[in-house]
């Protein structure tokens, strides 16, 4: 059996993204649900414990924002066949992937430090689901950094260029996915707390 051709690869690839992601967004789904579930019976016994969310968690939402802006402008320059500014932009897009991740680590460190605890003596139902659904958001994050490795380090390679840029594509899409999903997540929980 010989290699995929560049649009057999395509025509394989994207469904099963979408199939993955749509998977990932009924999980998600269900994490929101149950918190909403949750918060509504715990609020009339007053066992619903109301807290602000980290300010890492707000630089962390910009930062993602800021990194899915830097991945179109890949996306755009591999058009051009521009492959150091695209290699440039995925590195840039890396990076701010990479500063999202630890912003997330600092949010639990100030959720800590606020005596807001996932489990044990002390914690609340209302922390452990913040904890929960951004842990689960990170697990993902942790497949759409893979990703852009992978991409980056065949962009310095020069694996892509404006006819054959299916990893890139493939990459933006999950990468953008991501940025949605925590947009919807961010704002889901500054507004249900």
């Amino acid at each position: 059996m010989g290699k995929l051709l560049p649009e057999e690869r395509e025509k394989v690839a994207k469904p099963l993204l979408w199939v993955a992601m749509a998977s990932i967004a009924m999980a998600f789904a269900g994490l929101t649900s149950g918190y909403v579930v949750s918060r509504s019976s715990l609020l009339s016994t007053n066992g619903w414990l109301i807290f602000e969310l980290p300010s890492a968690f707000t630089w962390s939402t910009v930062i993602i924002v800021l990194s899915s802006i830097a991945l179109i402008i890949a996306g755009r320059k591999i058009d051009q066949n521009h492959q150091k500014a695209t290699t440039l932009w995925l590195g840039l897009t890396l990076a701010l992937g990479l500063g999202f991740a630890l912003l997330q680590l600092l949010g639990w460190q100030q959720l800590f430090g606020n005596g807001i605890y996932f489990t044990g003596k002390g914690s609340n139902t209302a922390g452990s689901w913040v904890y929960a659904i951004s842990f689960f958001h990170l697990l993902h994050l942790i497949g759409g950094l893979i990703a852009l490795i992978v991409t980056f380090v065949k962009s310095i390679l020069g694996r892509y260029t404006a006819e054959n840029h299916l990893g890139i594509e493939l990459a933006a899409i999950y990468w953008h996915f991501l940025d949605v999903l925590w947009i919807y997540l961010f704002l889901f929980l500054v507004i249900i707390r």
